[in-house]
Order: C-alpha cells, then sequence, then structure tokens
C-alpha cells in the first residue's frame, strides 16, 4: 500500500518513512500541503498520514481537499497538539484516526493496522455476496 506522509518537520518525516517501509508499506513524503495535492494528483495512495499545523495551509485545509476530490482515501491525523477542539475538529472532518505526537513506532503501525481493518470490514459489507 502506498501511503502519503505530509508534515513540516523533517523528522517526522524520515521517522515515519523507516517505520512504515520496514513493514512493507510504499512511503512518499511531502513537507506540506501543496506538495501533497500535486502528488494526490500524480499517485494512488491507500492512505494519508497528515499533521495538522503546518506552514501555509494545515491539515485541516488539506483533509477538506482530499475529501472533496478523494472522499475514500482514508486520512490519519497526528497533531502534537492534541486539543480537544483538534481532535473533534478531525472527527468532524472524517478522518479515519487520531495520532498525538511524538507517537512510538508501535502506535503508528498499530492505528495504521486499525485503519486499513476497518476499510477493509468496510469494502466487505458494501461488496455484494455471492
Amino acid at each position: 500500500m502506498k501511503i502519503l506522509v505530509v508534515d513540516d518537520e523533517r523528522i517526522v518525516l524520515d521517522s515515519c518513512q523507516k517505520v512504515l517501509e520496514a513493514d512493507g508499506f510504499e512511503v512518499y513524503l511531502v513537507p506540506g500541503v501543496n506538495k501533497a495535492l500535486q502528488a494526490m494528483k500524480k499517485e494512488g495512495f491507500g492512505l494519508l498520514l497528515v499533521d495538522i499545523k503546518m506552514p501555509e495551509h494545515d491539515g485541516m485545509y488539506l483533509m477538506r481537499e482530499v475529501k472533496k476530490k478523494w472522499p475514500d482515501i482514508p486520512i490519519i491525523v497526528m497533531s502534537g497538539y492534541p486539543t480537544t477542539n483538534t481532535i473533534e475538529e478531525a472527527v468532524k472532518m472524517q478522518a479515519a484516526a487520531f495520532i498525538a505526537k511524538p507517537f512510538t513506532p508501535d502506535e503508528l503501525l498499530e492505528i495504521i493496522s486499525q485503519v486499513i481493518q476497518k476499510e477493509e470490514d468496510h469494502e466487505t459489507k458494501q461488496s455484494p455476496s455471492d
């Protein structure tokens, strides 16, 4: 599965890449919203991992744009500022999950596994049975 990681912090991008590639994912890294939208037009991603606080446009702006054009792609929101308002807004925007930074490799892989499982269960319910 291809995962797009969007964060303005290089250390977060590098850490996510190391953890996710070691687990067999194809990982694309971008430092901001505009580059993320460009990448979305070129590649088919199965999952987005998006930071909330970034310069120019924030993660909520990116979620709105992605949901308009690619409504079925699950988005995991990550934030170093996990306030109740931030989490509620992410849920309202139909984020598949929320993870607070800093997180461990195991926490990241667990949340991704849960989201993928939820998507697979949803697809199974959507498809007609034989």
